[in-house]
């Protein structure tokens, strides 16, 4: 890996403000989690030795609020890691700085702004995870509507939506599939009611999640394929997941340098650096990433991936639509459906 980053090793000190060892500090606000942002952090000040990485991780949602909070008076250098959508509201309001990485050919035109300010790094599809030691394989929900089912009442548990950019794809293309099929908001909104009378609770956060859905406190969840793979390989929490057989949203993950950064050469260099081949492979092989580059050799790849792209049907997901409409329906959706069937 070092070989093939060492391009981006910055022979001189940027200029800016500096941390206590007098190494200048990129901060980075991202959802990807302690895990896979302090290895890609170690592994950056390796090459970089003047940089100082400080990462603040938080959920996809809170990061654009707090991106737009301090639009004034920016303190992220760097924002990575969230749906498409979410950068796409982030560039319509001039929040993003416009950069065009060495590898932008290698990425299909869903996958990047067409003004550059934001460039896909993985594919995030997501699926129904639930407790493996209670439920089978076979046992599980199999597609979205399933989760419905009057049998699954109590039993499911979800991260907070409001907060949540999974949570938030889900519910828009569940939003986006009711209008294509009746050309009315209101089936999904329906949907959406119907979810709610099954769902026990709504957590603050994803480590939350896993550790109500492991004491078995819900046995079903909706959430994303790489996270739940993680928990499989590197926790004692059981467990599983089920690709939607009739079509599952396809998040492209993202990254974008933070409109009037003050460390623009080392926002640069980290974005390379965390979407450079071996970074790519590196996050796929220990944190079941999906890449979004399209130059890199299946081969390369580990079997699951190349198994989940074989099996993945992705859902039509108009991004520009979800720009435009996602915000109105979660407000919609807190006001008028989430938690209505237990105050009946």
């Amino acid at each position: 890996m070092k070989r093939a980053i060492g391009c981006w090793l910055l022979a001189v000190g940027f200029l800016g403000a500096c941390s206590n060892d007098g190494r200048t500090v990129l901060t980075v606000y991202s959802p990807h989690g302690k895990d896979l942002l302090g290895y890609l952090e170690t592994e950056f000040e390796k090459a970089n030795p003047s940089v100082d990485v400080q990462w603040v991780d938080m959920g996809s949602q809170e990061v654009l609020d707090r991106v737009r909070a301090e639009g004034a008076n920016p303190q992220a250098d760097v924002w990575f890691g969230a749906p498409a959508e979410a950068f796409d509201r982030a560039a319509k309001e001039n929040l993003l700085e416009p950069y065009t990485p060495s590898w932008a050919g290698a990425v299909d035109g869903e996958a990047r702004h067409p003004q550059h300010l934001w460039y896909g790094t993985y594919l995030t599809p997501e699926v129904i995870g639930y407790n493996s030691e209670v439920l089978s394989a076979a046992d599980a929900p199999q597609d979205w509507d399933d989760v419905l089912d009057p049998k699954w009442k109590d039993k499911i548990i979800i991260r907070d939506p409001v907060a949540s950019g999974t949570m938030r794809a889900i519910f828009g293309a569940i939003m986006l599939r009711s209008i294509a099929r009746t050309g009315s908001e209101e089936a999904g909104y329906e949907w959406l009611r119907r979810l709610d009378e099954n769902t026990r609770e709504y957590v603050l956060n994803p480590t939350i999640l896993y550790q109500k859905l492991g004491r078995r406190e819900g046995i079903v969840t909706l959430w994303d394929m790489p996270d739940i793979a993680t928990l499989q390989q590197r926790t004692k929490i059981p467990v599983d997941y089920v690709i939607p057989s009739s079509g599952t949203p396809l998040l492209v993950d993202a990254i974008a340098i933070v409109r009037g950064t003050g460390q623009p050469e080392a926002a640069r260099a980290y974005y390379e650096f965390v979407t450079s081949t071996p970074a790519l492979l590196e996050s796929a092989r220990r944190f079941l990433r999906i890449p979004a580059r399209t130059d890199l050799h299946s081969d390369s790849l580990p079997a699951w991936i190349r198994d989940a792209n074989a099996r993945i049907k992705p859902m039509p997901m108009d991004r520009e639509i979800l720009a435009r409409d996602l915000d109105r329906w979660m407000k919609y959706w807190d006001a008028n459906i989430r938690n209505q069937s237990r105050r009946k």
